[in-house]
């Protein structure tokens, strides 16, 4: 697939911003972050900020951006609707939730209610994130629970580090938010390489004989099905090299989950501002990182419809 690049900000920025928001709800209703006011307010303030930006980012790759709220209307069939209605329905809670930790100063009762509820609302939308992909039976690198298993685990692995971050910034970084990227980085870590394994082990079952349907001998095509490149060629029939592919992957090894984890490691051992200009760095590394994953996630993917056009498989 070719790779959009408001898409691979919108998948990046919202999955970290949701991630965010879960782990903030979740340890702000149960007492492990203080319910101080600049806190509350600069963390789910980009918490909020990056699940926005990525979700405008990702009108830009419409045709007619401005019909861009028809598509929540579909929401009984399409996986991108219901992600639409999660990420509205968000809102709610987290909005309220904010309200409650920010003017009020309070993260229990009815206001630790909206928190959770804000928690699940952003653990869901990134799972209808993921099945936007993994629903697509056309694109077999994306067609397997891998793929939400990946957007799950780098969201929230992604969440902690750059919460871990605002923790240090305000003085306010207790063990447990220490140790979240370094117990979350290596699950997805795992995962990650997972199904990069999986990607390169199996292969889709469709082949040029069965998008012809001809039996026997290997299909080749000997005659282009139009004068010059299409839409789906353009859209559908990226092609990356080999080399480069593991080139990308080591880099997104190197900079998602070696460099944050060495440097969330060494935030237990060294007091601020050292701690905090270590985890500083490991949200840089990390942001990076990630661009260059999810450009890969799309570039791999290879959709069946280029059988058509001389491909021998999907």
């Amino acid at each position: 697939m070719h790779p959009a690049y408001s898409v691979i900000f919108f998948t990046t920025a919202s999955g970290a911003g949701y991630g965010m928001l879960a782990l903030m709800a979740i340890l702000g209703v149960s007492g492990v972050l203080p319910a101080d006011r600049w806190l509350g307010f600069v963390g789910l303030a980009l918490a909020l900020g990056l699940i926005t930006g990525g979700l405008l980012s990702s009108t830009f790759h419409l045709g007619r951006p401005e019909r861009a709220w028809r598509a929540v209307s579909q929401w009984r069939s399409s996986w991108l609707a219901r992600e639409g209605v999660m990420a509205i329905l968000t809102y709610i809670p987290a909005g309220l939730f904010g309200i409650g930790w920010v003017f009020l100063g309070q993260t229990t009762g009815f206001w630790g209610v909206m928190g959770v509820l804000a928690a699940v609302g952003a653990f869901l939308t990134i799972v209808c994130t993921s099945m936007i992909y993994r629903s697509l039976k056309t694109i077999h690198q994306w067609h397997n629970d891998w793929t939400i298993a990946v957007y799950v685990a780098l969201g929230v692995a992604s969440g902690a580090v750059v919460l871990s971050f605002v923790a240090h910034l305000f003085g306010v970084a207790e063990t447990v938010v220490k140790a979240l990227p370094v117990v979350l980085l290596p699950i997805a870590w795992v995962i990650k390489a997972g199904y990069w394994a999986f990607i390169d082990r199996t292969r889709s079952l469709s082949t040029s004989n069965t998008a012809t349907g001809l039996r026997g001998s290997p299909v080749r095509s000997v005659d282009w099905p139009h004068t010059q490149e299409n839409y789906l060629q353009k859209e559908m029939g990226f092609q990356v090299a080999r080399k480069h592919a593991l080139k990308l992957r080591a880099l997104a090894h190197l900079l998602i989950f070696a460099v944050p984890l060495g440097l969330a490691v060494l935030t237990l051992v060294v007091p601020n501002p050292l701690a905090g200009l270590a985890a500083f760095v490991a949200v840089t590394a990390m942001a990076a990182g990630l661009l260059a994953e999810r450009w890969l996630f799309f570039a791999e993917a290879k959709h069946t419809v280029t059988l058509f056009y001389g491909a021998q498989a999907a």
